[in-house]
Order: C-alpha cells, then sequence, then structure tokens
C-alpha cells in the first residue's frame, strides 16, 4: 500500500487510540503521516475531522502539498495541516471573548513586541538603569510559556516592563506570538463547552516532531485529543531533540504513556537515506544516551565509504583540507557544488572556511546563520577597531559610544551630532570639546572625558612600532566592560557562546593577519571591508557548498557532509558538562552524522587559535563512541602524502579547463 514498508503501513492503517510513531532519522515519517491521513479518509472519516500539527509553515506547506497529491481536491482541501500558532488563532477567533478579548483581536509579531518593550523601558527606567529589549522579549517569552504570572510588586525593571507589557496588549486588544498558545490553553481548560465543540470538530489528530514539543503545547495536543481511547497520532524522534535550551522537553516523547494510556508504539528504522556505514557509527554514538527509546537505523544498500575521521594539526589546515576534499571529489565525479555540505557547532567555526572558500573562488551558501561580517558582535569589534584607529570615524563611534555602557546617553549623542553637523567636524570632535562639556551635566561630561582618556592611551599602544594589536584591542575590549555586557545582552546560553565566539574569532584573525602581513590594523581593516562587499554582493538564493550549524542542519540531508570541529569543549561544548547537557550534545552529534547520504568525514583538530595563540585540543569523546565496523581513523599526514591516481589528475585537469573556458 502506496509503496510503504511494513512498519510504515501498520502506522499508516492503525485504527484508532494513541499512537507513537518513532520515526528514526531519514525513515519516511512524512510519507507515512500522509499515507495515514489517506487511509483514514478512505475509511470514511470526514476530511474536516482530521487534523495535522507542525512546528513551521515551510512543513505544513510541504504537508499539504503531498496530501494534495494523494486525494481529490475538495477532500484535500477540507483537512487541517497548520502550525500550532495558527491552531490557536483558529480557535481563539470564535471565542476569545469569554477571555475578554475581542474576537478580532491584533497579533504582535517580533518586530511590534520589540517597539512596545523598547517603549516601556524607556518610562519605567532611569537614567542609569539598562535593560536590552532583546533580553527583555526573550524573559517575557519564557517567563509566558513556563506559566509565570507577571509581579505585582513591579520592584525589578524586568518586572514592570512584563507587567506593563501585559496590561498594554490588553488594552491594544492585542496578543503576540507565546500569548496565542497561551490563551488557547486556558481558554480550552475554562470553558468545557469550547473544548468539547474543538475535539468533535477533530477527531483524528496528528503531531508532527512531537519530541520538539514544550508543556504548553503538550496540554494543547492533549485537551484537544478525542475519543475514548483518544484518536491521537504523534511522530517524532527522541534522538533528534536538540532544542531543550529553547524549551523543548524531550520527556513529552519519552513519557508518551503518561499522557495517553497504552499507546500502540510502531518503531520506523528502515532509513532511506544513508549508507550502512553512516548508520553504524550513528547508532553506536546514540546507544550512550542513557535515557532514550532504542532503535537501530538499518539499510538496505550495501557497500558505499567508510566514515572518515581525520585529526589535522590545526583549524587553518582544517578548514583549508575540507575544502580541498570538496573540490577533489567534484573534480573526480562532475558533483554538483550543492551535492556538498560542512557542518559546525558554533557560527563562529564558519569564518575560516569562508575565507578558503572565497580564495578559491567556490560559490558557497550559509545556512542557520548570518554571514560572519554580518554578526552584531563583529560589527562592534571592528567598529573598536576602526575608531581607536580614528576616533573621527562617526560612523564606528555611534556604534561603540555606548556598547558597553558608558553613561553617555542617546540624548547626549543626538546633541553632538546636532553640534558637529552645524560645525562641519567630527562627532569626536564635538563630544570632547570644553564648549560641549558645559551643555551636559557633570556626570555625563565626566563619562565623556573618561572615554576619551581610555581611547587616546590605547591609541598611544597602537601607534606604537611592533605593537601586538590583537592584545591590545583585546585588552581595551575587556576593561571596558564589553564582553560582559555582550553575555548579558544575550537571550539563551547558546547565543551565549556563539556571539563570544564572534568576538574573539575575529581578534584571532588579526593575530593572524599580524603574522603575514606589515600591513598593521589599517590593513587588516581594508581586508575585512573587502571581504564584507564580496559577502553583500551575494543573493540570498545562492547556490553552492552549504556551510550549516549543525542546529539548522535538522530535516536536511546532503550527498557529502563533513562535520568539522569534533573536539572536547566544542562538541560537547564545555557549558554542557556543568549544565547536564552532554546527552543533547550527543544527540546533536547524531543528528549531524544522519544527515549524510553517501560520504561523511569528521574532523578534530590538534590545535585550535584560541584568545590569539594556539591551545591544544582533544578530540571529542563522541569520537569513540562511534568506533567500529565502517568508520575509518586517519592520519592528516599519511593522506596529505598519498599519490594522487591518474584519473583524478585528469578529472582534476578537465575541470581546471572547463574553468578557464567559462571566464
Amino acid at each position: 500500500m502506496w509503496d510503504l514498508n511494513p512498519e510504515q503501513q501498520r502506522a499508516a492503517m492503525h485504527e484508532s487510540g494513541p499512537l507513537l510513531i518513532l520515526a528514526g532519522a531519514g525513515t519516511g515519517k512524512t510519507r507515512t503521516i500522509v499515507a495515514r491521513i489517506t487511509w483514514l479518509v478512505s475509511q470514511r472519516v470526514p476530511p474536516s475531522h482530521i487534523l495535522a500539527v507542525t512546528f513551521t509553515n515551510k512543513a505544513a506547506r510541504e504537508m499539504k502539498e503531498r496530501i494534495a497529491g494523494m486525494l481529490d481536491k475538495d477532500k484535500a482541501s477540507e483537512i487541517t495541516a497548520c502550525t500550532f500558532h495558527a491552531l490557536c488563532v483558529r480557535i481563539l477567533r470564535t471565542d476569545a471573548d469569554k477571555l475578554g478579548y475581542k474576537n478580532n483581536f491584533s497579533i504582535f509579531d517580533q518586530g511590534d513586541q520589540l517597539g512596545l518593550i523598547k517603549k516601556l523601558i524607556n518610562r519605567v527606567t532611569a537614567r542609569d538603569e539598562k535593560l536590552d529589549p532583546g533580553v527583555a522579549q526573550s524573559m517575557i517569552s519564557k517567563a509566558k510559556n513556563n506559566g509565570w504570572a507577571a509581579p505585582t510588586d513591579e520592584e525589578t525593571v524586568i518586572g514592570a516592563v512584563y507587567s506593563r507589557y501585559n496590561r498594554e496588549l490588553r488594552a491594544l486588544n492585542a496578543m503576540d506570538f507565546d500569548d496565542l498558545l497561551v490563551q488557547a490553553v486556558k481558554l480550552l481548560d475554562e470553558h468545557p463547552g469550547v473544548r468539547e465543540k474543538w475535539r468533535s470538530k477533530f477527531r483524528h489528530m496528528m503531531v508532527d516532531e512531537f519530541q520538539d514539543t514544550n508543556n504548553l503545547q503538550l496540554r494543547l495536543v492533549s485537551m484537544l485529543a478525542s475519543g475514548e481511547p483518544p484518536n491521537v497520532c504523534v511522530v517524532g524522534d527522541d534522538d533528534q531533540s536538540i532544542y531543550g535550551w529553547r524549551g523543548a522537553e524531550v520527556s513529552n516523547i519519552l513519557e508518551f504513556e503518561k499522557h495517553f494510556k497504552d499507546p500502540e508504539v510502531i518503531r520506523l528504522e528502515q532509513n532511506y537515506r544513508s549508507t550502512n556505514a553512516i548508520l553504524g557509527a550513528a547508532n553506536r554514538l546514540i546507544k550512550n544516551n542513557p535515557r532514550r527509546r532504542g532503535k537501530n537505523l538499518w539499510s538496505p544498500q550495501e557497500g558505499g565509504d567508510p566514515v572518515h575521521v581525520v585529526c589535522v594539526p590545526d583549524d587553518k589546515k582544517e578548514a583549508e583540507f575540507a575544502v580541498n576534499e570538496i573540490g577533489a571529489l567534484r573534480a573526480a565525479g562532475n558533483i554538483p557544488w550543492e551535492h556538498f555540505a560542512i557542518a559546525y557547532r558554533m557560527n563562529a567555526q564558519s569564518r575560516m572556511i569562508e575565507e578558503c572558500l572565497r580564495r578559491l573562488r567556490i560559490p558557497y551558501r550559509l545556512v542557520g546563520g548570518k554571514s560572519f561580517f554580518d554578526r552584531r558582535e563583529v560589527k562592534d569589534v571592528l567598529a573598536t577597531m576602526a575608531c581607536l584607529l580614528n576616533p573621527s570615524d562617526d560612523i564606528a563611534l555611534l556604534r561603540i559610544i555606548n556598547t558597553p555602557p558608558r553613561g553617555i546617553g542617546a540624548t547626549t549623542v543626538e546633541l553632538a551630532l546636532e553640534h558637529s553637523a552645524k560645525a562641519h567636524g567630527s562627532l569626536f570632535e564635538t563630544l570632547t570639546a570644553p564648549e560641549f562639556a558645559e551643555q551636559v551635566s557633570r556626570k555625563t561630561a565626566g563619562a565623556i572625558a573618561a572615554f576619551a582618556e581610555d581611547l587616546a592611551a590605547t591609541r598611544i599602544h597602537l601607534l606604537t612600532p611592533g605593537a601586538d594589536a590583537s592584545g591590545i584591542v583585546s585588552a581595551y575590549l575587556a576593561d571596558s566592560g564589553y564582553f560582559d555586557d555582550l553575555k548579558r545582552s544575550c537571550k539563551t546560553p547558546q547565543e551565549e557562546l556563539n556571539r563570544e565566539s564572534g568576538a574573539k574569532e575575529i581578534l584571532r584573525s588579526l593575530a593572524e593577519h599580524q603574522k603575514r602581513s606589515r600591513s598593521g590594523l589599517q590593513g587588516f581593516l581594508d581586508e575585512m571591508t573587502l571581504d564584507r562587499e564580496r559577502d553583500e554582493d551575494k543573493k540570498d538564493d545562492a547556490k553552492g557548498v552549504t556551510l550549516i550549524t549543525l542546529h539548522a542542519a535538522k530535516g536536511l540531508e546532503f550527498p557529502h557532509v563533513f562535520l568539522v570541529g569534533a573536539e572536547d569543549g566544542i562538541l560537547p561544548h564545555e557549558r554542557s558538562k556543568s549544565e547536564g547537557t552532554v546527552d543533547e550534545e550527543r544527540r546533536l552529534f547524531y543528528v549531524g552524522i544522519t544527515r549524510a547520504m553517501k560520504s561523511l568525514t569528521i574532523t578534530h583538530c590538534l590545535h585550535r587559535t584560541k584568545f590569539g595563540s594556539a591551545m591544544y585540543c582533544r578530540p571529542s569523546p563522541f569520537l569513540k563512541e562511534i568506533e567500529g565496523e565502517g568508520v575509518l581513523v586517519e592520519g592528516y599526514e599519511e593522506i596529505m602524502n598519498k599519490p594522487i591516481p591518474d584519473e583524478d589528475i585528469g578529472a582534476s585537469f578537465a575541470a581546471l579547463r572547463e574553468m578557464l573556458a567559462r571566464e
């Protein structure tokens, strides 16, 4: 039936009651869900009684398209396939009045939220207080999803902002995205009549990516599940639960039986994506997680390349190795660039790879993160460097003057900008002029003087011949409190790790530049500007080698994958050991491995440049766990000294001729 394997067919034809489909990576879960919906319709279940809930609009669209390909147009259009938020909007539009809202409530997107939060922060904070609007937005979101009510005393800044934010939304007859879930659950919980109405509408409910649900989403599913026993089918893979840091509860899938008694549990283990060598490594890795539902992925495909694990001397050689191997594979097999992906734990790791790809003029696209040069922390550090070289660079000065906070407020900066425009001088000249000091408070004048003195003292060090520019800039940033402020502005520990790595990475690049060039800090900034311009020339739909974070790689697949930076402290990252989240890091590595279809190469460095110097690295403990049949551990020198086969040389020359002909 519908070209399904026996387990998929059992899942598709499950008659009634709770069903848990444990769908391993690449086991055809979407095909199974669509087949199940088609089977239900064939069993005379009215299509309008079927609900399929997904996490993203893209997943909902894909499901609708597949359903439309299996059923006639009218029946397909009656099936509800939507995201959790879209479902909540549908529920609230008819009955929000029972919660004191009008049914035509507005929905605030992230931009609207941020605008309102900024306005409220300005109202409740004193001049010397600071609260980052993005951090406030994240804290409010977390509070709502955890069911924390706004404080009534308003003693803290965030408490005052939270309570006023809620009151303002109510007054505007508006909800934000978190409210949609919170209020829909509240409505169903407090009004049995509304709950029964929706239960009778949706007789069969399916939930995709169940391992990513949080407690509120689980409550929503529990309240909507219809029938005795409830006809709820959830699909997920606890081995791919990698979003704990943003509220996902892996326990929802691990303890499914607590919420829905006596479910049928079906494991989809036949993999349609990867070779058995890749799957063997993934299976050996993930069995080390103690709290999981066992499954063993396998493929009927025989043969295939072994998984290569390579220790490279340092991070620069790692980038060159991955990019050169991609070039050789492409040349030997005439493989499109789009068939290759380089995956990594943290955004900052893309830096060297981007440089290497640019140098060899290989097209690439970034997924799951901005280009290195667009990141906030990179722009901050580059602006600091520019300002230290030339305080009269107004754009750079405006970026750093209150990052970190220095007691020079927006009103002061606006006043200085007005004066500098009239005087046709730089902003820095205006700020440090004696007559300007007379127009601001003594406290502000003192803050400006301290800032100017620090800048001047650091410039003297920088302009000294033979100065260690990277060390000087790094010390200036640390002494100014920049790194502490950067951490405070982050919404999650993950973001904190990524941003700090990004800032340190640009300092490391400056240290590298010092070793190979005498052009100094100005030469480095010029090089960075040219790199940024090349970045901006790229289109959003750029094709080429995919550079991707492991979190963003979930759900995707590539014929050839290079997984870089498999070192202790990066994967698993250092924080996971103290936080007790090493299991989630192992699942993240598992997700990375199972993206590969035909070949997988994993690299780790003997030394990695951190804080401007080469630091010794230990291999990730996960590498020991994947060892076994189909995994080949190789030495870098051994690979580099291998003679190139004649056919590969011929293919390389052919590829070179083709490239020259295009130019």
